[in-house]
């Protein structure tokens, strides 16, 4: 029975517009077809769709019940963040234990998982939209709260493999292709060598000392313009909506008409990086490969037993809905803020790998096949 269920919601999910259009961009890769998706078009997009979660979470806070509602969802966005970071520091220890990749590349990786996605998370909107299921208020905020994390994790660990010794290139001792420094070899008389050939260590040395987070970091990874976006819309949200109805619709037809035609073409544009992404996971093995398509699953049901579990313990009821937006921004992987981290402090790691795992095989993943399984699962689990 349940799995004819999830197979109806998997068909019903490739028949929606927004899988459509996924699909349609998927292809054009594949068919060689000489189209390039407009630069400005896609930035456009991507504002407003940020803003337009934004905006209907402060929209929907507006109307919650006083100072007891408050406490649950305050304790909800904290789960949120404990969530993430065990997510994290997991798929380090998975993609560290089970794949061939670098320590460097695992860190980094995991820090795209321990993020979320909210291109992901619109998508997963679109759909409950499609059943009529309706979700918490709170939800567009958790995506901002649960997008830090995963920066966190990975600079924690990547501030620990310096330490143990990590080469410029980002490789450890135990690695092959490792650059011992200039001062270690030459101690251990290793024959005269060109030295110009081993890159200068006493940057990376300096790298060490450097602060874990400093002030242009802590700014990069609170004030990315993702998160910037998503938190104005919720508090330009939050202030017109409390003003009543009727101060908000004088604008909220852009958020609410127009949204479901935008996100068609954003998840188009989509389509296309990701299936060009597939390619960069040539050189990084089964195993790494079966991680982008199988871990999501995992933190994706550890994210609805944390949430279930917050439920039956406060005695806070929470709508199904909810609990699959949760499980989605468990299971999905950073497309925005990690990305722009990894390029700014973590030079060492692949700049390809983890975004091919996180966009071209969890993205995909999700917005396919992962988005209904989570919905029957948590009818399973919550008996909804």
């Amino acid at each position: 029975m349940m799995v004819a269920s999830i197979v109806g919601d998997v068909a019903q999910n490739f028949l929606s517009p927004m899988l459509l259009f996924f699909m349609a961009g998927f292809l054009i890769p594949l068919l060689r077809v000489e189209f390039e998706f407009p630069k400005a078009l896609y930035q456009a997009l991507t504002i407003v769709l940020l803003l337009s979660i934004g905006w209907h979470g402060g929209e929907k806070l507006a109307e919650l019940n006083a100072d007891s509602e408050l406490f649950y969802v305050f304790g909800f966005m904290v789960l949120g963040f404990v969530a993430n970071t065990l997510i994290g520091l997991l798929a380090y220890w998975m993609l560290k234990t089970f794949t061939p990749v670098r320590k460097i590349d695992a860190a980094t990786t995991a820090g795209y998982y321990g993020s979320d996605s909210a291109g992901t998370f619109a998508i997963a909107l679109g759909f409950l939209t499609t059943l009529n299921l309706s979700y918490a208020p709170f939800m567009p905020v958790m995506v901002a709260i649960m997008e830090v994390p995963g920066c966190l994790v990975a600079l924690i660990i990547v501030a620990r493999l310096r330490a143990q010794g990590m080469d410029s290139q980002g490789n450890m001792p135990d690695e092959t292709n490792y650059i011992r420094p200039v001062a270690e070899a030459l101690s251990l008389d290793i024959p005269a060598m060109d030295t110009t050939l081993i890159p200068d260590d006493h940057n990376m040395a300096n790298r060490r000392k450097k602060k874990l987070i400093d002030g242009h970091m802590l700014h990069e990874v609170l004030l990315n313009p993702g998160i910037y976006l998503l938190f104005t819309g919720v508090v330009i949200g939050l202030l017109v909506g409390l003003k009543g109805k009727k101060a908000t619709e004088e604008v909220g037809h852009l958020f609410d008409f127009e949204f479901q035609g935008m996100l068609c073409l954003f998840i188009m544009e989509m389509g296309i990086t990701a299936c060009r992404r597939i390619k960069d996971l040539k050189t990084a093995g089964w195993g790494f490969i079966a991680f982008g398509l199988l871990a999501p699953n995992l933190f994706a049901v550890i994210g609805l037993l944390m949430a279930y579990g917050f439920s039956m313990a406060l005695g806070y009821p929470l709508e199904l809905g909810t609990y699959v937006l949760f499980m989605v921004l468990c299971g999905s992987s950073s497309l925005i803020a990690v990305p722009a981290v990894q390029r700014m402090a973590i030079p060492e790691a692949s700049p390809t790998l983890p975004l091919a795992s996180s966009l071209g095989l969890t993205f995909t993943y999700s917005v396919t096949i992962g988005i209904p399984l989570y919905l029957e699962i948590a009818k399973m689990v919550v008996g909804q």
